[in-house]
């Protein structure tokens, strides 16, 4: 039987983690995928999603692994929105970009996937394979999407006190994507968080307003790019490695003021429960709207 957390209601299997990055992330990701399975199904959590960056080269692997431990598979991406659209490449203008989760729901949505990656990859590329609000639109049956980190458009906006910006760009993905569209914010934003950034905080209180006015459901992820906590110091290696930085070096890039790792679910439970109980909900919820299997031991040679 499933253990309750602090007589909430709430169990490990309300709570889905949405926001992953796997060793598929070239670079960025350490979570090794088997062992994300294995912790999943410890934690007493019934589902999880893979959201490797402008990649979806790791999801045959996550598919077969998590469906032989019982524990269902969401593929997903987290790509990255071009600033303009993704055939503008100026330096100027267009080194920035913002991400974006996309989960697959059903065999449309999974091809409707395909179809974005490879557009990224082939058209969009600069600097990271990006995609734009017109091929977003194009391609968006069947897909879920949560706003994304602080590093979304949404997120970047009320970063930048740009409200009505961010009101615009929530509006928008709620036009096309309909009761499909989430905002996502993060838990190392939590007031309670042993290592909460003030930023993001600021940034959650935002996102919560904005979900609250314009009727868009909110979920919390944890940004995941490894496993446990103590992998952390391992992780910033692996940064090293990314951006050709020696360790010693204090200027060097760092994520070591953050938790990112696959934080237990009693732990975010307890965190959000009374704060925003919703936040937790809706990520099983989306969880239980994401149905696609990969259909294995079929010729899948076109004609």
């Amino acid at each position: 039987m499933a253990e309750h957390t602090a007589d909430t209601g709430l169990t490990p299997s309300d709570y889905v983690h949405l926001h992953n990055h796997t060793q598929y992330s070239l670079l960025d990701g350490l979570t090794k995928v088997p062992e994300l399975i294995s912790y999943v199904k410890e934690s007493g959590m019934v589902a999880v999603a893979q959201t490797d960056h402008g990649t979806l080269s790791g999801n045959l692997d996550f598919f077969k692994t998590a469906v032989a431990e019982g524990i269902k598979p969401i593929m997903g991406m987290e790509t990255y929105v071009a600033a303009r659209t993704m055939y503008d490449k100026e330096a100027a203008k267009d080194k920035v970009y913002y991400h974006l989760i996309l989960l697959a729901m059903n065999e449309v949505g999974y091809k409707n996937l395909m179809q974005l990656s490879t557009v990224a990859n082939l058209d969009g590329f600069y600097y990271k394979p990006r995609v734009d609000h017109e091929v977003l639109e194009k391609y968006n049956e069947g897909i879920i999407v949560l706003s994304g980190c602080i590093g979304g458009e949404v997120g970047d906006a009320i970063r930048q006190g740009q409200i009505d910006k961010a009101k615009e760009i929530a509006g928008w993905y709620k036009q096309v994507f309909g009761d499909r569209y989430y905002i996502e914010v993060q838990d190392h934003g939590h007031p309670e968080h042993p290592s909460k950034w003030a930023e993001q905080e600021r940034v959650n209180t935002g996102l919560l307003e904005l979900a609250k006015e314009l009727d868009i459901p909110p979920v919390v992820t944890c940004d995941a790019h490894y496993l446990k906590h103590k992998d952390q110091q391992a992780h910033e290696i692996l940064l090293c490695v990314q951006s050709g930085s020696f360790y010693s070096d204090e200027k060097r890039w760092s994520l070591a003021d953050f938790e990112l790792h696959v934080t237990g679910p009693h732990e975010l439970i307890k965190r959000w429960k009374d704060f925003c109980p919703e936040a937790i909900t809706n990520t099983r919820a989306i969880a239980d709207r994401c149905n696609f299997e990969f259909e294995l031991g079929k010729i899948l040679i076109p004609k």
